[in-house]
């Protein structure tokens, strides 16, 4: 397995980037976010992720360990392919697509071009205790707005669970304040609100 790339760009496409290592040329598939990340950089290094079919072996790379994690996670999927999978991380953001599956917000998914209603229920289901895991222990990477947003969702679900919540009616108060509240709540403040909520 390749872990990743280190070397000199080539020539660098929204869909693919071309990378010398050690004088052998290694085409590599890309998302528009790593597209973006990439910038005009010299020396260039990319998470990678080997794809092995019988009539081809392609190389998907990614600037960060966050976008390649979602990318493994998303092709799990049954009916979920790597070119569908890098065509879910170019529409949309990392951070977009976690809290689309951890609100079970199938719309957003769903627009993405050949993502039917079933495929995008699928990913929910099949994804949404990973990315909650996942996101709640970012504890490396430094912490977004959006991943720091999830970490406080993920903690206020677990106090509320502790405090005898069902899961659906934490899940749904939770989400309900963080859509309504215009500022950025304390841990502590999301529990209140949560409490409060008929």
């Amino acid at each position: 397995m390749i872990a990743y790339l280190n070397g000199r760009l080539v020539h660098k496409d929204p869909t693919y980037v071309l990378i010398d290592v050690a004088g052998i040329g290694y085409q590599v598939k890309i998302s528009l976010q790593t597209y973006a990340k990439i910038k005009e950089e010299e020396q260039l290094r990319l998470l990678t992720f080997l794809h092995i079919k019988e009539d081809a072996h392609t190389l998907y790379g990614f600037k960060e360990e966050q976008e390649r994690r979602l990318f493994l996670q998303l092709i799990s999927i049954n009916g979920v392919g790597p070119n569908t999978g890098l065509m879910i991380l170019s529409s949309l953001s990392s951070e977009e697509i976690e809290h689309a599956i951890l609100s079970g917000d199938v719309g957003t998914i769903q627009a993405v071009k050949g993502i039917g209603t079933k495929t995008a229920q699928r990913i929910i289901l099949e994804l949404k205790d990973k990315v909650a895991k996942s996101s709640g222990n970012e504890s490396t990477a430094p912490l977004g707005f959006v991943t720091a947003h999830n970490k406080i969702r993920e903690e206020a679900l677990q106090a509320l669970l502790t405090l005898g919540f069902p899961k659906a009616v934490a899940e749904k108060n939770i989400s309900q304040i963080l859509k309504n509240s215009s500022s950025d709540l304390s841990l502590e403040e999301l529990i209140k609100a949560s409490l409060k909520t008929p």
